[in-house]
C-alpha cells in the first residue's frame, strides 16, 4: 500500500492508498485544500473538524450544482436526439428556374448589343 502526504488548511496528513490511486488522492486533497484555504482567508484559523466540515460542504454544494447541470444537459440531449429539428431547404420551382435562365440570356444579349454599339 502506498502512502500519500498532503495538506489541508493548516494541517498535514498521510493516508494509505491502493497502488495507482495516489494521483486521485492528491487531486481530491487539493480540491478540499482549495476550499479550506478560501474559508481560512475569510474566517481565519479554526478547529480542524470545523474547517474540514465547511470545506466538504462547499465541495458538496459545487458538486450538486454540477450534477444538476449535467442532468439538464442529458435531458436536452435526449430530447434533441429523439426529436431532431427539421431543416427545410427551399426548392426553386422548375418554371421559375426557366424564367430566370431566360432573363439571364436576355440580359447577356442586351449587354452584347450595347457593347457592339459602343465599339462601332
Amino acid at each position: 500500500m502506498a502512502e500519500v502526504d498532503f495538506s489541508i488548511g493548516h494541517k498535514d496528513y498521510r493516508l494509505g492508498s491502493q497502488p495507482g490511486e495516489e494521483k486521485l488522492l492528491r487531486r481530491a486533497a487539493a480540491l478540499l485544500d482549495a476550499e479550506a484555504q478560501v474559508i481560512l482567508e475569510q474566517a481565519g484559523r479554526m478547529p480542524e473538524q470545523r474547517l474540514l466540515l465547511l470545506a466538504g460542504l462547499m465541495l458538496a454544494d459545487k458538486f450538486s450544482v454540477l450534477e444538476d447541470r449535467a442532468e439538464k444537459a442529458e435531458k436536452q440531449l435526449a430530447r434533441l436526439q429523439s426529436n431532431p429539428a427539421k431543416v427545410e431547404v427551399p426548392v426553386i420551382p422548375a418554371d421559375l428556374k426557366e424564367a430566370m435562365a431566360e432573363l439571364a440570356a436576355r440580359a447577356e444579349s442586351l449587354a452584347e448589343q450595347l457593347e457592339d454599339r459602343l465599339v462601332d
